[in-house]
């Protein structure tokens, strides 16, 4: 473990760049995350390698979700990721509700009172937990 610094670092973090996930089928991946939750196509490099845009970013970076298939895919045996949550207003979260009825897609719903914020959780193809969040009123202390 790191030692504790007493200063703080001379730099500041602005924000989330990338998420990057290893896959095992690409074409039910990319269905998921281009067609349930309609993220845009940033690039795609070839077909193990696909890039979608989720936000504006920090200083012109993109923030990103980054799928990579092939061989790279079976690296990630040991990852400790738990989920990802991607932000959106309380509007369009509860028209994600809507359109997650309408397609089929299994989901559940978490209130976190001592934050104010609201929930979605669903799963992609390979079973990775994706949160869809929205603050939803002032935190409960």
């Amino acid at each position: 473990m790191s030692e504790i610094r007493p200063e703080r670092p001379p730099f500041q973090i602005g924000g989330l760049g990338e998420i990057a996930i290893r896959c095992r089928d690409m074409g039910a991946m990319c269905a998921f995350y281009g067609d349930v939750l309609g993220l845009e196509v940033l690039t795609q490099r070839h077909a193990d390698l696909i890039f979608y845009r989720l936000g504006a970013g920090v200083a012109g970076h993109t923030q990103v979700l980054a799928l990579f298939g092939g061989d790279q895919a079976l690296a990630g045996a040991t990852s400790t990721l738990h989920h990802i949550a991607l932000g959106l207003t309380p509007p369009d979260q509860d028209r994600a509700i809507d359109w997650f009825e309408r397609c089929g897609q299994p989901y559940r719903i978490e209130h976190f009172d001592w934050i104010g914020w609201r929930g979605v959780f669903t799963a992609d193809p390979e079973g990775n937990t994706v949160e869809l969040v929205a603050k939803l009123k002032e935190p409960h202390p």
